[in-house]
Formats: C-alpha cells, structure tokens, sequence
C-alpha cells in the first residue's frame, strides 16, 4: 500500500466516525418478550418505578414425581406462623430421648449456607445454592422423606462467604417469594412451582448486597410480597399474582440493607412492618389509605451490622440488639398529638444481655437469648432478661451449657437449643432458671450449625453449614424405645 493510499484511507475512516459521532441514537428501546417460564431481560433503561423481570428461571421436576407428606400444619416463613419462633400448640413431645437422640426421619445433603427451610401442605420449601452450576435454586422437597419433588433456579455467580445461602422463603396457600443471597426476589406459584415475577433488587433499586450477603427473608402479607430494598425505596409492597408495586416508602435517609428481616407489630389499633436497617429502625403502616407511609422511625439505632430483628416486649416498647459491641437497646414509643415518635431509648450493655445473630424470644414477659462471643465471662450462654422494671439479666446457663450462635425454639413448653457443632439441648426454662432435660448429638460433626429452624406436627427441620435433617421428637413416636 502505498503511502498517499493510507492517507486517504485514514480520511475516509475519519468522515465515517464523526458522521456516526453524530447521528443520533434511538430514542426507544423494545424489550425482549418473554418466552414460557422466562423472564424479559430488560435493559437499565426501563425506569425504575417500572416493574420488569430480571430472572430467567430453569424448572426441573422429578421422576419418578415423589409425593408430599400428609398433614396441614405449616411452618410459612422466617419464625413461624407466630412469627416468634415459639409454637402454641401440637402433639404433645417427648421429655427424654434415648441416648442416640430423637428418630432421624431424614437428612439430605445441602449447599454451603445457613438458609432455613419453610413448609407447608407436606412440602419442605429450601432456598439453596447449587455451586457446581452456579444456580440460586429454589428446592421443593417431601416432608415424609425429603426426596426432591422439584426445582427451580436461576444463574448467578457467589463466592462462599461464611456460606452462602441464608434466608427463610415467605410461603401461603398460592404463593412462594424467596430472596437470593445476592439479593435476587423470585415469586412461583406454591403447588406448581410455576414462574410468576423476578427482580433485582440491586439492579432495579440501589439496594447493596450487606456485608455476608442478604439474611432478609421476605414476609407476605394478605397476598402482598413485602421487601426492604432499602436503596432508592426502603421498603416496598409487591402484589404476588402480578409482580406489580403497590406501595413505595421512601429512602431519603440513604439508609442500607441490613441481615435484618421485616417483623409485623401493632401500636395502638396499627398494624406496622418494623425494619432495622443500616441506618435506624422504621415502622411503616400495614394497611388503610396509609399503607407504606412511615408511622414512626428513628437513628437512636445505628450501628454496621445488626442481624437480629427487632422483638416488641410490651404495646409500646421495643427491643433490639446486635453483636460485634453493639450491645442492646429499648426503646419506649407514644403518641405525639396525630404521630407515634420514640420517647425513651435505655442502653443495655453486651455483657448483661444481647444477641450477635438470632433474635431473642419473648415469653411470659421475659426475654431469652444467647450471649454474643464478646460478652465477657458468661459468652455464649443461655441469658434471661426483664426488660420491665429494673431492667435487669434474671440468670445465664452457665459454663457448662453453652451454645456458639445457636438458633432457638419454644415447643410444648420446652426451649430446643441447637449449638455451632450440630447438639441439640431440650430445656425448661422459667424466671427461676433453666434446667438440661435432654442433650444429642443430632448432626455428628456439625460446623456453623446457625440456620432457622422449622417444626410442624412433632418434626423438627435443622441444618448445619451442609446437611438438612428431621428429628421426630413426638412423645407417640412407636420408635421410641
């Protein structure tokens, strides 16, 4: 080539860039339509109030189809029915095992996490995380034996991170809403598994992924999928059916995603979502011409992690704690003529009660919760605290008994208590004290034991880091020797 021919070919190539420099672009974008069981994947163009699907989602059903389990009892989502983690009522359970433990019923193998399951109508509903594809996968699985009756999924990349998948899907009689690790919301019909709506909420609304992934497991209520976000919105109603927003809080705080979860509470005659995010605690109104509006909120709470949710020890006190130093906090709300505002906050020191992970249980007027790692001489022990009067720590377990991190449950009047190596204690617990009734070790070998449990009908679900079993604990059981 010669050199006046690379001079005009360096000229044509310059008019061909300026004149495409300024030609401009279109001013519409079409989005993708989506196929059966898919979702369009649409671009960031679309405006953020616009609902848009983000997931395209893969079902497997399998064969031979086994079948769920009899019974109607369920365990919907993140703390029960009650939303405490404590159960009012069932068969009456056993108050000594045999030396092996309660009947194992089951136990599958599981993705690395901390993720508890749901159930309902006989199925176990498991948000896990399939490493060897890359796949957050919703698992439905037969009560009476765990086998697989279907999946369905999603490809996203995690790295483990103390686990991965950690939270808890919303289940009702239509409706499954789950939350992936990476913030990822997926809504499937219950009994069919199949695909309705997915978002991202990252992607669609500024939320940022928290410092171990999202622990926040979705809460549905009256048919309404109801999420914190807290990015450009703090929180947000989804209607299930279609996926379409409801109702929007706004975030002009800036306030962050924490490993928290929505909790429902009433102050007066309101029925309120209470959220704790990074950033402060805010009660937003559950129902009327007001819904989504924030009744009350405040920053007196404020602290980089906080895990625990917030647990209401009276009409108008709340009580939240966190690990790391946090310590605890309660706080006395009231009405300010035509608003509820926080009138008192008291601090409560780490080493005299608090929590690092799991909410503590309210029963009888008393709290019990397990000492974070920080809290001095009596770490990781069973604690029960009176947040009335003097405010004060009633007794701990002592040395003897302690737990790590572990998850609680109050069934037929007895505190199950499973511990970081996978052993589980029974135990009668009161004003006056606790007493061991039984201890086993139901997951031999156990690591990072800190999933939510499940219990339905005398069978109790747990998890360690990668096994899920059910434990019989029925005092009828003809197993029980």
């Amino acid at each position: 080539m010669t050199l006046g021919s690379s001079a005009a070919t360096a000229l044509l190539a310059a008019g061909i860039l300026l004149w495409w420099l300024r030609t401009p672009l279109p001013t519409t974008i079409e989005p993708r339509k989506p196929q059966k069981n898919q979702a369009a994947t649409v671009e960031p163009e679309i405006a953020p109030d616009e609902h848009c699907n983000r997931l395209i989602t893969e079902f497997v059903r399998s064969q031979p189809d086994p079948t769920p389990a009899s019974g109607t009892a369920s365990w919907p989502g993140f703390r029960g029915r009650t939303l405490h983690n404590v159960v009012p009522d069932g068969p009456p359970l056993a108050s000594h095992w045999p030396q092996a433990g309660p009947p194992k019923r089951w136990e599958i193998t599981v993705g690395d996490g901390h993720a508890g399951p749901a159930v309902f109508a006989g199925c176990v509903y498991l948000m896990d995380y399939d490493e060897k594809n890359r796949r957050d996968t919703l698992r439905c699985l037969s009560l009476k034996d765990g086998s697989e009756i279907w999946r369905r999924s999603y490809p996203v990349v995690i790295k483990r991170n103390h686990g991965v998948s950690r939270t808890v899907p919303a289940v009702t009689k239509d409706f499954i809403v789950t939350m992936g690790p990476k913030c990822q919301v997926m809504c499937v019909e219950r009994a069919s598994g199949d695909f309705l709506w997915g978002l991202d909420l990252v992607r669609d609304y500024g939320s940022t992924v928290p410092l171990w992934y999202t622990a926040q497991c979705p809460l549905i209520d009256a048919g309404v999928a109801v999420l914190a976000p807290a990015g450009r919105d703090l929180l947000m109603g989804l209607d299930c059916r279609s996926g379409d927003i409801l109702w929007r809080t706004p975030n002009p705080d800036g306030w962050s995603m924490s490993h928290s979860s929505i909790v429902m509470m009433t102050f007066g005659k309101t029925r309120a979502y209470v959220y704790a995010a990074l950033g402060g605690i805010v009660a937003v109104y559950a129902e009327g011409e007001h819904r989504g509006e924030v009744l009350w909120k405040t920053n007196v709470w404020n602290h980089k992690v906080v895990a625990p949710c917030p647990a209401q020890v009276g009409p108008d006190r709340l009580f939240m704690t966190s690990g790391h130093g946090a310590g605890s906090m309660l706080l006395r709300l009231g009405r300010v003529k035509t608003t509820w505002e926080v009138l008192e906050n008291t601090v409560i020191d780490k080493t005299m009660f608090a929590s690092e992970q799991q909410t503590p249980l309210y029963i009888d007027g008393l709290l019990y919760g397990i000492l974070p790692k920080d809290a001095g001489a009596h770490r990781e022990e069973l604690a029960c605290f009176d947040p009335s009067g003097e405010q004060k720590r009633l007794w701990t377990s002592g040395m003897e008994m302690r737990f790590g991190l572990g998850p609680t449950l109050m069934v037929d009047g007895k505190l199950f208590v499973l511990d970081d190596e996978g052993t589980l204690s029974m135990l009668t617990i009161g004003r006056r004290g606790v007493k061991l009734l039984a201890r086993a070790d139901v997951l031999p070998h156990g690591r990072d034991a800190w999933g939510p449990p499940a219990y339905v009908d005398g069978l109790l679900l747990l998890r360690d880091s990668t096994r899920l079993i059910c434990l019989d604990l029925r005092q009828t059981n003809p197993e029980r020797k």
